[in-house]
């Protein structure tokens, strides 16, 4: 399978990285949480190359991650603001964040801590089950197949008496693609 075809693969994840997977793109996210909406300040603070961050504000912009807004009339200028789309993005940066903190510190501790606006202490963030509340481990998930996978699942059971692992399945999803 070549990368660009990475959206067309019956995986949440495959999806996601054919959106925020690219090199940079992160980064940006980063600032633009961090508050940086205009291009020059994008520029400036990641020292990226004016070319790259076009390409990568564009593919945002084109994705529903961001919107470019107008802030200025002569000559039309924009900044770039997070939609709902990529707000949703946030626990993503944060778990990212916390392991960066956690395995690549280099003893330094955290670049950045958070303090939650709510009680007004310090937090991190936590990945729990939406039912219980307990935090949520490798070993205390398992994976089934889902309604997005479904119908190709039961076609090669169909076909070859037994389903295979997950992850053969979710490969096979994009080989029979034109």
């Amino acid at each position: 399978m070549r990368w660009t075809d990475i959206d067309r693969q019956a995986c949440s994840v495959a999806r996601a990285l054919s959106v925020v997977g690219e090199r940079w793109t992160l980064l940006i996210l980063r600032d633009a949480f961090l508050g940086t909406r205009r291009f020059d300040q994008f520029q400036h603070n990641l020292g990226i190359t004016r070319h790259r961050l076009s390409e990568r504000l564009g593919k945002l912009v084109e994705q529903g991650v961001l919107v470019k807004v107008p802030y200025q009339d002569r000559p039309v200028r924009y900044e770039y603001r997070l939609t709902r789309r990529g707000l949703a993005l946030y626990p993503v940066l944060m778990s990212l964040a916390r392991w960066g903190d956690e395995w690549m510190d280099g003893d330094a501790g955290p670049p950045l801590e958070y303090t939650h606006r709510g009680c007004g202490k310090k937090t991190q963030p936590v990945l729990a089950c939406s039912e219980c509340g307990e935090p949520l481990r490798p070993e205390s998930v398992t994976t089934e197949i889902g309604p997005g996978l479904w119908a190709l699942a039961v076609q090669i059971e169909n076909e070859e008496s037994s389903l295979p692992p997950i992850p053969e399945i979710i490969r096979r999803s994009v080989e029979d693609l034109p």
